[in-house]
Formats: C-alpha cells, sequence, structure tokens
C-alpha cells in the first residue's frame, strides 16, 4: 500500500512537472500573438526583429550545445524544453520564428495576421486543454487528445474572424488547422501553421 502510495505521488508530481513546462512553453508561443500588432505598423524592422531573435537563439543554443550556457536563455530553454528535447539542440524556437517570418513575408497583413494568430492561440491552447483535460486520445497522432483539437479549431475560429470578419474564411482556416495541429509533426508545426493558414487565408 505505502509502495503504492510513493508511486502515485511521484506520478502526480511528473505530471505537474510535465504541465508546467507545457504552460511555460505554451506562454512563450501565445506571446506571439504581439506580432501582428508590430507588422501593422512596421512590418520590415518587426520582422527584421523576430529574425534577429531566432539568429541570436540559434547562437545561443549551439553554444550550450557545445558546453558554454547562456546566463538567463539556457535557463529559459532548459525551462521550456521538452524530454524528448534533453540534451539535443531545442528546435521548437527556431520553427516558430522561420513561421512567423515566413508567413509575414509571403502574405499581406490580414492572411498573415491570421496565419499566426492561428499558430500563437490554436497550437498554444490546444496543447494546454489537451495536457489538462485530453481524456480521449485520437488513433496514430503519437498522443493528441480530442480536447486539444476541439481547442485549436475554436481558438483559430475565433482570431480569424475577429481579424477578418468572415465566417466562411474562419470556418476553412480552423479546419484546415485542426487538421495540421492533430498530426504528429513535432516542432514542425510551428513552421506549417502560420504559412499554410495564411496561405489559405489569402486565397479563399
Amino acid at each position: 500500500m505505502k509502495l503504492f502510495c510513493v508511486h502515485e505521488r511521484i506520478e502526480a508530481r511528473r505530471k505537474l512537472n510535465s504541465l508546467s513546462k507545457e504552460f511555460f512553453r505554451k506562454t512563450i508561443h501565445i506571446c506571439t500573438a504581439f506580432v501582428p500588432l508590430g507588422i501593422h505598423f512596421a512590418r520590415i524592422p518587426v520582422v527584421c526583429a523576430v529574425a534577429a531573435a531566432g539568429l541570436f537563439y540559434i547562437v545561443c543554443e549551439t553554444l550550450r550545445m557545445r558546453g558554454r550556457e547562456i546566463p538567463f536563455i539556457s535557463d529559459v530553454t532548459a525551462a521550456a524544453a521538452r524530454k524528448r528535447d534533453e540534451n539535443k539542440f531545442v528546435l521548437g524556437p527556431v520553427t516558430l520564428v522561420v513561421g512567423i517570418v515566413a508567413a509575414s513575408l509571403l502574405w499581406d497583413e490580414v492572411p498573415a495576421s491570421i496565419g499566426i494568430l492561428a499558430l500563437a492561440f490554436g497550437d498554444g491552447l490546444a496543447s494546454l486543454a489537451g495536457k489538462t483535460f485530453g481524456m480521449v486520445k485520437i488513433p496514430l497522432t503519437q498522443g493528441k487528445t480530442a480536447a486539444g483539437s476541439l481547442t485549436c479549431f475554436g481558438a483559430i475560429f475565433c482570431s480569424a474572424w475577429l481579424v477578418s470578419r468572415d465566417s466562411f474564411l474562419a470556418m476553412s482556416v480552423a479546419v484546415a488547422g485542426a487538421f495540421i495541429e492533430v498530426l504528429p509533426l513535432k516542432d514542425f508545426d510551428n513552421l506549417l501553421i502560420p504559412v499554410l493558414l495564411g496561405g489559405i487565408a489569402q486565397f479563399v
């Protein structure tokens, strides 16, 4: 009985630690929602600043992998890293930056904003909802949940509609976004979501 209780406590702590890491990661994710506001007022300077931040991260992460810790940056990376990223180059921030920059340069302001907000809220909230409330797993998705997918759909639909005021466009983007999010793409959904959904918003 005591061993069972100890095991339960260890498992509860593990889940809490995993959830806190995910919350921290997705808080950074959701902060990218400020980028559309920036590109509205100063598109090129903001895109350059985001790209520069990405390059700075690559340098810091490369140094970290070689055993040279960078104050604050390495701590943030370690705090946000998933178990699968342990002792590896953490790729998520790189694909996040590339996705945002690509969407900003490829599409007009409104479609680019829709793609970036879909990444910020759709993908960001889906993971949190899945880890917190996800009881029903979707087969062949490496652990994705129905709660996460529904949250992703709702968040993308709402953000796309608020930007475009077009229900058909918002529905199209939300369906595509929920489909992409449920695929086991790991960190590459950060790249595909803003670019592909921005493209859909551009041409629908």
